[in-house]
């Protein structure tokens, strides 16, 4: 799955759009152009933000710090920035289990 994305001066930026309180966990695809992304915890207090965050660094293998919240903050629909990779990597969903691999998909 090829995830839209733009190049920013310290890394990429790209758009999400979150559910929270799901029974599942994880990026479950694309929506236009947004990725995906279903969270356990509730919008209250930051927790499906938080929850967002740690999803993201792990998927994209990337510390936490490194990833920001740019617009969004108080929506489902967000624009998330992480600092320091040029490009995003490709995301294979397949049976239901999440396959992430590192490849540069605009050269």
């Amino acid at each position: 799955m090829d995830i839209p994305f733009r190049k920013t001066k310290k890394g990429i930026s790209f758009r999400v759009k979150v559910e929270p309180r799901s029974s599942r966990q994880g990026i479950s695809g694309l929506i236009g152009d947004a990725l995906k992304v279903k969270v356990h915890a509730p919008p209250v207090g930051g927790a499906a933000n938080d929850e967002l965050i740690e999803i993201l660094a792990a998927e994209f293998q990337v510390k936490k710090p490194s990833i920001k919240i740019a617009r969004g903050h108080s929506s489902r629909d967000k624009i998330i920035e992480i600092e320091g990779i040029g490009s995003i990597p490709r995301l294979y969903l397949k049976d239901g289990e999440r396959h992430g691999e590192r490849r540069n998909i605009h050269a």
